[in-house]
């Protein structure tokens, strides 16, 4: 037993020290895939071949909730659930330039119903690069979009204990096929990045009939005080408490073709195909302690939004058209207890008014950040408004306790 102890000491040295040779940060064995952030203070488990020619980095990331709910002509209930359960793997093979990222999800919640006839949603990223240097990042495989800023975060970074109505209904979410990204950050001064990406448009682990529409998106991210502190804009909230002024502007756009879900990536299946164009902008500023966030997101359609079954004309589907916007303001103390508010808007288009409601919703949140995002206790209460098409109205709300870990 002591032999093997010994032994498993050894190679972990010897991981360490061949990590030191190859990271541009020493003290750092993240590999930073610009296409798929993942926060993480400890930045996992990382094993490195004696000969440096593999490394794995092993992480997991663990949240779960208990929510109060009480919606507008219904009892109240509770809800407790792992809300989710993801493992990621990711290193280089052979050489650091040629870099890989897996990333599983088991929580029910991430993998969805289990219908017949559909795949099992377990691997949310499968992804290869290339990176020829620090500035080029190349990609194949399925991973997000380069999309709003929120959707781009991952869900471990957050302040409140999920995303917003809007970004739920118009992000572009993950999909299959290349990306091209050129980064360009420093730290004191005007930076930015050129993201872009042809994928198919169908969302992560479709194999249905192939077609010929296609989904491309482009992005571009600036700074014009410089980049922030630990990549600040992959979580939100102001953890690190910048000690100057920061601050990030970003626009993207995607033409999704011949898209055959309700939104694009995501979402049921409509009868007729769409082609969908959606625009993401987003704004965020962070500076001892505070943060503010505002973003926007639109989503059109070249034709009638609405889909009717052939078979039975009662029956539709629809594109989510219309447009949100987004506004978050928080401060974290020097205890790093954080205090979060946020107001989202929702303007449904036209030609589905008749069919899902204007909403608004309002959300109060309070984080203790132990380990900063990677170990957190989340209280949060939430309050929507939903405004009918006949001039009705529900409220509904919520109030929901969840812990998040990971490494």
């Amino acid at each position: 037993m002591k032999r093997i102890l010994l032994l498993m000491t050894l190679m972990f040295g010897i991981s360490l020290q061949a990590q030191v040779t190859i990271e541009q940060n020493k003290n750092d064995n993240d590999i930073k895939l610009s296409a798929l952030p993942y926060y993480s203070y400890g930045k996992g488990l990382g094993l490195t071949s004696p000969d440096s020619l593999f490394q794995l980095n092993i992480r997991f990331r663990m949240q779960n909730r208990v929510t109060y709910i009480e919606n507008d002509g219904e009892n109240g209930a509770y809800d407790g659930q792992i809300r989710r359960l993801r493992l990621r793997f990711d290193g280089y093979v052979g050489n650091p330039k040629f870099l890989y990222a897996i990333q599983l999800s088991f929580a029910p919640g991430d993998v969805g119903e289990i219908k017949e006839g559909e795949n099992i949603n377990i691997i949310r990223d499968a992804v290869v690069f290339y990176r020829p240097n620090k500035h080029w990042n190349i990609g194949f495989g399925q991973t997000k979009l380069p999309g709003n800023r929120q959707r781009v975060n991952s869900s471990g970074g957050l302040q409140l204990t999920d995303r917003t109505i809007n970004n739920a209904k118009f992000t572009i979410d993950r999909d299959f096929g290349f990306q091209a990204h050129h980064l360009n950050e420093f730290k004191d001064k005007f930076s930015y990045n050129f993201k872009a990406a042809l994928s198919t448009g169908e969302g992560r682990n479709s194999t249905e009939k192939a077609d010929d529409g296609i989904a491309a998106t482009g992005k571009i991210e600036l700074f014009p005080l410089g980049a922030f502190t630990k990549d600040g804009t992959y979580f939100e909230g102001d953890v690190v408490r910048e000690k100057k002024p920061k601050l990030m502007f970003s626009g993207a756009f995607q033409q999704n073709n011949h898209a055959r879900r309700t939104q694009g990536q995501l979402g049921n299946d409509l009868f007729e195909q769409r082609t969908m164009k959606s625009v993401l902008l987003d704004g965020m500023f962070k500076y001892n302690g505070w943060s503010a966030m505002a973003s926007f997101m639109s989503r059109t359609a070249n034709d009638n939004a609405v889909t009717v079954n052939p078979d039975d004309i009662t029956e539709t589907s629809y594109v989510f058209i219309g447009n949100g916007f987004d506004y978050q303001l928080s401060y974290n103390t020097k205890k790093n207890y954080e205090f979060i508010g946020r107001y989202s808007i929702q303007k449904v288009g036209h030609d589905i008014d008749a069919l899902t409601p204007n909403t608004k919703q309002y959300s109060l949140g309070v984080t203790k950040y132990i380990w900063e995002h990677a170990f957190k206790l989340q209280a949060e209460l939430n309050y929507d408004t939903l405004d009918y098409f006949d001039g009705s109205t529900k409220n509904n709300w919520y109030l929901r306790f969840q812990v998040e870990i990971g490494i």
